[in-house]
């Protein structure tokens, strides 16, 4: 049986609403920070990627926005159907992969942006074995009318002292979608997260 190339993976049924529908869904996960969302699954499975991330990595990324993280098939797929490029360095990248198997950087590794551009800094793509189940975390900030709990499961120990440091930043920093199969949730640099005491 002979396989077929990854750059020939098909994206979605219909590749404007297929899009859209992604992007108005990063959209409202960032508005909503830790309110899952669902992305339509691209029509083949990519292998290494989770169907959210190909749909989010479909949707966001052209010809001018430069990617890490991705293996050098799946970047080529990428590439066949968005014209995205692979970013030799994290630093450099617009969009960051962070696949189940991978190790993540630390957070001050990726470009933050500058106050007078801050809509320049990076976004990570971070799949998780899970949305819940993790340690619960309150979430307050913008889009949030009350403080919400959320319990991602699977971040490196560590990784919330960074994203305070991080938040702390505002206007510049990072944004990040964590993703599990179809589903995603947002967590947008002007969220703040705090351990929830145990009773």
């Amino acid at each position: 049986m002979m396989m077929l190339d990854a750059s020939l993976a098909l994206a979605f049924a219909d590749p404007v609403d297929g899009a859209q529908a992604a992007f108005r869904a990063s959209l409202r996960a960032l508005a909503l920070p830790g309110v899952p969302m669902t992305c339509p699954a691209p029509l083949d499975d990519i292998a290494g990627l989770m169907p959210a991330t190909a749909a989010l990595l479909l949707s966001l990324t052209d010809g001018e926005t430069p990617v890490w993280g991705l293996s050098e098939g799946n970047q080529a797929w990428l590439r066949f159907h968005t014209g995205a490029r692979a970013a030799a360095d994290p630093a450099f990248a617009m969009f960051v992969v962070v696949g189940r198997q991978g190790s993540l950087p630390s957070l001050d590794r990726f470009d933050a942006g500058q106050d007078a551009s801050p809509e320049r800094s990076a976004t990570l793509l971070i799949e998780l074995p899970g949305l819940s189940g993790g340690p619960a975390l309150s979430w307050s900030g913008p889009g949030l009318k009350s403080p919400r709990t959320v319990s991602p499961r699977g971040l490196p120990e560590g990784f919330w002292s960074q994203w305070a440091d991080n938040q702390a930043r505002f206007p510049s920093g990072i944004d990040i979608f964590f993703i599990h199969g179809v589903e995603l949730i947002g967590l947008p640099r002007t969220t703040r997260v705090d351990r929830q005491e145990v009773a």
